[in-house]
């Protein structure tokens, strides 16, 4: 009997697959990757698995790996997918395929199958990382299988299969749109989302911040240290890259900060609508900017900025695990070797603003920038600088002068 790891998240769709996976012959071991997904009780999930059938389940807890070598990477470039988009599912997608590949090294199984569906980017990112590990193995997406949709048209024949297998399903009415949640971030789509005349803040049922309206009347201040590029503690206390997202979570989500509602290029070439809610990541973003301002040099900077579209294009297409994202890890872990400081925001009803920064390795000399007297700039010295940057415009203006 062939095995097959299949990354199992216990709702009705990756149940189904599992049954059906052994229908077709393999011997399925589910593995649950954690990353802050909402669940009761993940020994439950295992169970469920075992019921079905599944020769093996396990939960394999990522969410520390998740931070630390994947997000905060990301962070660094302040990646942001057309503009807004902190990527928290692309770049959560990786590091599942990785983990349920471990386990396929470790049981020996040649397949690995997901439940992601032909139409979305998670197929894509899903698929891709595996073969970059693993080029040997086999990706099994059954929604991509025609035979497979022809018996799963919809989720009434998902449910009556259930019934038949002995599958155990919670009978519930369905939510007006989907979601997916990680410790970075929760993401909602499709149903009533997909009208863009619906208001998506409203319409969502938001869990991990409050409505900005419902936030405190007074502003709540956050001090946050960065070593090298890397957030290291929260208001004094040292924490670990998970620790970290974990606890401004907490700060910004009572403050009503990350939520964002856009409508996005998939890489497969269609338009969607997602609104998502990002608290943590958002004030480390800002966090680290105020920082990256005091202790970057300019053009290093302005050159990570003209890169930094390129970086959240490779991971919101899934391309992680590609030479070229590795070259540019290995670039902003150099860049930001000196992005060492603290700052103190202040949040209110949704927004963020600087309160205090310091740093030892800052670049910010008050005695150059002052606008007062004196100081340690020559003002002079402006005077031949602007005559060589003037020289082209002035011969051009002579040769083909402009109206005016």
């Amino acid at each position: 009997m062939r095995k097959c790891v299949l990354a199992y998240s216990g709702g009705l769709d990756t149940s189904v697959i599992l049954g059906w996976l052994m229908d077709e012959g393999f011997e399925v071991h589910a593995v649950y990757v954690d990353l802050g997904q909402p669940c009761e009780d993940r020994e439950a999930i295992l169970q469920k698995a075992r019921d079905i059938g599944a020769a093996a389940a396990r939960v394999v807890d990522a969410q520390e790996e998740m931070c630390r070598d994947f997000a905060f990477p990301v962070l660094q470039w302040q990646a942001k997918y057309e503009s807004i988009y902190l990527l928290g599912t692309s770049i959560a997608r990786p590091l599942i395929s990785k983990v349920c590949l471990q386990v396929a090294r470790e049981v020996g199984a040649s397949a690995y199958a997901h439940g992601a569906t032909g139409k979305g980017n998670d197929q894509c990112r899903f698929q891709l990382a595996a073969e970059a590990l693993d080029p040997t193995v086999e990706v099994i997406a059954p929604w991509r299988n025609e035979v497979f949709r022809e018996q799963f048209p919809g989720r009434a024949e998902m449910i009556a299969y259930c019934d038949e297998k002995g599958i155990p399903v919670k009978a519930s009415v369905a939510q007006p749109y989907s979601s997916d949640e990680n410790c970075l971030h929760i993401s909602y789509e499709a149903g009533q989302l997909e009208d863009l005349t619906v208001n998506g803040v409203e319409l969502v049922e938001f869990g991990m911040t409050v409505s900005p309206r419902e936030a405190p009347d007074e502003v709540e201040e956050v001090t946050i240290e960065i070593e090298s590029g890397v957030p290291v503690s929260v208001n004094g206390e040292r924490l670990s890259a998970f620790g970290v997202v974990q606890k401004l979570n907490e700060i910004g989500g009572r403050n009503g900060v990350g939520r964002i509602d856009m409508v996005e290029n998939r890489f497969v070439g269609m338009k969607s609508r997602g609104v998502y809610e990002s608290p943590g990541m958002t004030v480390l973003y800002d966090a680290l900017l105020v920082v990256e301002q005091l202790t970057m040099d300019r053009d290093l900077l302005h050159l990570r900025d003209r890169l930094a579209p390129e970086v959240a294009e490779l991971v919101y297409y899934g391309f992680w695990y590609a030479a070229k994202l590795d070259a540019l890890l290995a670039f902003i872990r150099d860049a930001q070797k000196h992005v060492t400081g603290e700052v103190t925001l202040g949040l209110y009803k949704g927004n963020i603003f600087v309160r205090s920064r310091s740093s030892d390795n800052s670049l910010y000399d008050e005695g150059i920038a002052t606008m007062e007297g004196g100081g340690s700039y020559n003002q002079t010295d402006a005077e031949g600088f602007l005559r060589i940057q003037g020289l082209p415009g002035r011969v051009q203006g002579r040769t083909t002068p402009r109206g005016y």
